[in-house]
């Protein structure tokens, strides 16, 4: 039985542990009592057993620090630590046209003029010079309107403008069909203007350009 536990022992050794100096030189040592003993052969197989249980504590000791140190290394490893940070993607906006003009440079006309239905619409400039189609009035702070081919009638006043801008139904009737006429209207004055008109001859308008 003891022989049987030695071998198995050896084994056990041979496979999963590093043969120990000092116990290979405590192996050479003869055994007490000489002559091959029961008690030197008893006492060497206790000793065997402590020292393989000893190793087998240690070795399980190795075993679960080496397992932290592996589980340590595959948490930093992950891809979520390496990845770099994802951009948000701006959702893009329905109105481009609004957001064009926010960010676009405001340009404004100057001179600034005014003109009749064949007089083109733009920013107006010497070289370039095209009727204003942005224009804002600074006494009432209304958007001023424009409608080609006709001119007001002459019974329009000051309450009419104040009670129906900028309602283009209500408007029509004061409206009158007048081809190369363009009828330009805020909610305190309006004009008929059938020529290329620079605004400043226009004393009394308090109407500027808007930018474009």
């Amino acid at each position: 039985m003891a022989k049987g536990l030695d071998e198995l022992l050896d084994e056990v050794e041979s496979k999963f542990f590093t043969p120990d100096p000092l116990r290979l030189d405590l192996d050479k040592r003869p055994n007490d009592g000489g002559g091959g003993g029961t008690g030197g052969t008893t006492q060497n197989n206790e000793w065997n057993r402590t020292q393989a249980k000893e190793t087998l504590r240690l070795t399980e000791t190795f075993k679960k620090e080496d397992d932290l140190d592996s589980l340590i290394n595959e948490i930093f490893e992950e891809p979520s630590f390496h990845q770099k940070p994802r951009k948000l993607k701006s959702k893009p906006s329905g109105n481009t046209s609004v957001q064009a003009s926010l960010q676009g440079p405001h340009k404004s006309c100057s001179p600034v003029y005014l003109g009749g239905s064949m007089v083109p619409c733009g920013i107006g400039t010497r070289n370039s010079q095209r009727a204003c189609d942005c224009l804002r009035c600074i006494a009432c702070d209304f958007r001023v309107v424009s409608y080609n081919d006709y001119m007001w009638d002459k019974s329009c006043d000051y309450l009419f403008f104040r009670n129906n801008m900028p309602e283009f139904h209500k408007l029509r009737t004061k409206l009158v069909k007048k081809k190369g006429t363009r009828a330009y209207a805020c909610q305190c004055s309006w004009r008929s203007i059938e020529e290329l008109t620079d605004l400043q001859a226009e004393h009394q308008l308090r109407w500027v350009c808007g930018k474009h």
